[in-house]
């Protein structure tokens, strides 16, 4: 435990005036100033998942309804179900409540076996979400959000107990030390930690307190990490664990991809650490224009068998919606091929949802003078039309919120159910704009199990 009395001296003076001023919050829809290299947690593999329900379920419309969309500009002929909550929100929910309640319950044996063997077996939810992945942040949330909570969502206590959820956690791992599964959750444990005491500015605006707090969470993870030493080598959540620990070092591009590589090879049907290894290949990161053309080839060809040419489009996915230089030299025939690859190999509405928004609001509605890169984006953009003509069968409102956020990890959402509304909006905007033909010619457009259908009556 010499490693927490480590942190906890070195944490101890930070707590009154740091905690006091906090991390900026953000309003959605406010411009984010362009990050300098390294900052910011760029992937979703740096982030945990939200505690059920926390930005998902309590922001969608009344459970069962059909959305009912306002008169004019003929909304009021489009009728496309939202379920509530999605077939992906109940398997994620069920994974992140079951490890949850294992772990207020202290059965850390059970909670182990049960990551171990979704670990071995690669199962994921129908989205492509790693069940793994999920319990394991079930198992912490209680210590973690509390963190969060007393950080961001108000001014602490003076005295707030900050350090004694982590503090539990890591008895846990002193009485299983050979246990990678439990180190992995103590280490995921700290970095979130870690997250919430920077906050989401800028390097320069964090107080030195944060970030002292911010690197010894990251180096006792670090730590934690270190004393498995790549074992179990076949543990997808081991090396998932290894890539979030990437923000807290330097390193080279080639070091980088390495590690994503053997991530992605354990099971490349999860898609996070695709889009995480092209946004840490950007020259922001770790990466150069080169390297992210490079290794989204080199990507693309070694799950060829799983993606088809949808690899490439998963590592450019977010790395061209932040980059006009990226976008610019983007292979276009290359990363449209590989949207048709991914919709023929995942067909079902979360992955239909994500591609949808993501062409018509990330790609469609950014636009930024650069004229080779507005250009690309207008041609994946355009994929919109057939993406929800031949395959969307119910709107998910929160993919589509976020997607007119970019995906930004670092959003803080103040009010979940005017945030899900805006991406109601914003997909019937959308969709009405793809069926402005039909509609204009009197035609109701319905959307069912087997797509949307043009109808008179």
């Amino acid at each position: 435990m010499l490693h927490l009395a480590s942190l906890i001296r070195k944490l101890s003076p930070a707590g009154r005036d740091a905690l006091n001023a906090g991390p900026k919050q953000v309003t959605p829809g406010a411009a984010d100033p362009e990050p300098a290299p390294g900052e910011w947690p760029p992937s979703s593999l740096h982030r945990a998942p939200r505690k059920a329900g926390e930005t998902s379920t309590a922001a969608r419309p009344e459970r069962g309804t059909s959305l009912s969309p306002r008169m004019g500009d003929g909304l009021e002929l489009l009728s496309i179900p939202c379920p509530d909550p999605t077939q992906e929100d109940r398997v994620r929910d069920l994974h992140q409540n079951r490890a949850l309640r294992l772990a207020r319950q202290e059965d850390w044996q059970r909670l182990s076996t049960l990551i171990s063997q979704a670990d071995r077996d690669l199962t994921m939810t129908p989205g492509g979400m790693g069940i793994a992945e999920l319990m394991a942040f079930g198992a912490r949330a209680d210590v973690v959000l509390a963190v969060e909570h007393a950080l961001i969502d108000r001014p602490p206590e003076p005295d707030a107990p900050l350090l004694r959820g982590i503090e539990a956690l890591e008895y846990v791992l002193a009485e299983n030390p050979q246990d990678y599964v439990i180190g992995c959750i103590v280490a995921q444990a700290h970095m979130d930690i870690a997250w919430a005491w920077r906050g989401i500015g800028w390097d320069v605006e964090i107080s030195p307190r944060n970030r002292e707090a911010f690197d010894a969470h990251f180096a006792r993870a670090r730590d934690i990490i270190d004393t498995f030493d790549g074992e179990p080598r076949t543990s997808a959540l081991l090396a998932g664990t290894s890539c979030a620990l990437l923000r807290g070092e330097s390193g080279s591009a080639h070091f980088v991809a390495n590690q994503y590589e053997a991530l992605v090879n354990l099971n490349p049907a999860n898609t996070s650490p695709l889009r995480a290894l092209g946004t840490h290949m950007l020259p922001r990161w770790y990466g150069s224009y080169t390297s992210l053309e490079l290794e989204a080839r080199r990507t693309a060809a070694r799950t060829q068998k799983v993606w088809g040419a949808g690899g490439y489009t998963w590592v450019m996915f977010d790395a061209i919606s932040m980059d006009d230089t990226a976008c610019a030299r983007l292979d276009l025939a290359f990363f449209i091929e590989g949207l048709r690859n991914i919709v023929s190999r995942r067909p079902e509405p979360y992955t239909i949802n994500l591609l949808a928004a993501y062409c018509a609001n990330t790609m469609g509605q950014s636009f930024s003078g650069n004229d080779a890169a507005d250009q690309n984006r207008a041609q994946i953009a355009a994929c919109a039309d057939w993406i929800v003509r031949e395959h969307l069968t119910e709107l998910h409102p929160m993919i589509w919120a976020h997607a007119a956020q970019g995906f930004a990890n670092n959003l803080r959402v103040a009010s979940p159910t005017r945030f899900a509304a805006s991406g109601h909006d914003d997909a019937l905007r959308i969709i009405a704009g793809l069926f402005r033909t039909e509609i204009a010619a009197g035609k109701r457009i319905i959307f069912t199990p087997q797509g949307p259908v043009a109808t008179t009556s």
